[in-house]
């Protein structure tokens, strides 16, 4: 689950985890124009962005409070032996689908523990206790001997032999860490605390990437340059539920407040710098 961040005093948007990746399962939709290279294959590089975090709609269901907060545990502060649950149970439903989704879900858990395979400075990992970096390494061991098995079973076909070529392998990796890291930022920040971010390591095809900043233009239209998306001016929406600290006290739990919380929708515009 994630908490948005909120105004002093206001309640939180709580937004789980499949609602965080139908907004980045509609960035893969539309991302590619003459500049950047669409996803390829389009059906699975989609249907793995759109179930990344499959494995956490368990949790989501009945999430663990953090005490510090009084609310539910706020994705990356979630504790060890319920983060590698969801971090495994994602590329498990991701691989029941086709064994190139688990392939990518499977780097995705990965790279989350390991600064995204060196794209990115935030390492996971980092953030466990002595006492709890052996649970978490033995799920990641098991990530990488996954990954060797799909890569074995993919590389038995011409056409996802071809899937699995480095170059391409990472190219997909990190147009799938852009949708991500896109739809966290509006996930994560309440729109009157957005600002400037530039996302690094986006590629324009298997060989080159770019950066790509985005700037808050007006209320609900946010300017990215480059633009990667194929559509100038697009529409996205993701939802979430209103929640106050402590609420699930007399509410008989989270699971009773997040079922009777109205749903609130953001849309917002993507257009060209």
């Amino acid at each position: 689950m994630i908490i948005q961040t909120a105004p002093a005093g206001k309640a939180r948007l709580a937004i789980m985890m499949h609602e965080h990746t139908a907004v980045s399962g509609q960035f893969a939709r539309t991302f590619g124009n003459d500049q950047f290279e669409p996803v390829r294959p389009s059906e699975l590089m989609v249907y793995a962005v759109s179930h990344h975090d499959a494995g956490w709609a368990e949790f989501d269901r009945d999430p663990v409070t953090d005490t510090a907060t009084g609310l539910p545990y706020n994705l990356v502060d979630t504790p060890a032996k319920y983060i590698t649950i969801t971090s495994r149970g994602s590329p498990d439903f991701n691989q029941r689908h086709h064994p190139y989704c688990g392939l990518l879900s499977s780097m995705h858990s990965w790279g989350l523990y390991n600064g995204r395979y060196g794209l990115s400075n935030q390492v996971l990992i980092d953030r466990f206790s002595e006492q709890h970096r052996p649970l978490v390494q033995r799920m990641l061991d098991g990530e990488l001997a996954r990954q060797d098995r799909l890569k074995a079973e993919l590389a038995k076909n011409l056409e996802t032999a071809a899937w699995i070529a480095e170059k391409h392998l990472f190219q997909n990796y990190k147009q799938f860490q852009f949708f991500d890291l896109l739809a966290l930022y509006f996930n994560r920040i309440h729109p009157n605390q957005r600002g400037e971010q530039t996302f690094g390591h986006v590629p324009l095809d298997a060989e080159r990437d770019s950066s790509v900043t985005i700037r808050p233009r007006e209320p609900g239209v946010y300017a990215l340059s480059p633009f990667p998306f194929a559509a100038d001016g697009a529409e996205f929406a993701f939802a979430g539920r209103l929640i106050e600290p402590g609420q699930h006290e007399a509410a008989g739990g989270w699971p009773s407040v997040l079922r009777h919380a109205p749903t609130r929708w953001e849309n917002f515009r993507l257009v060209a710098a």
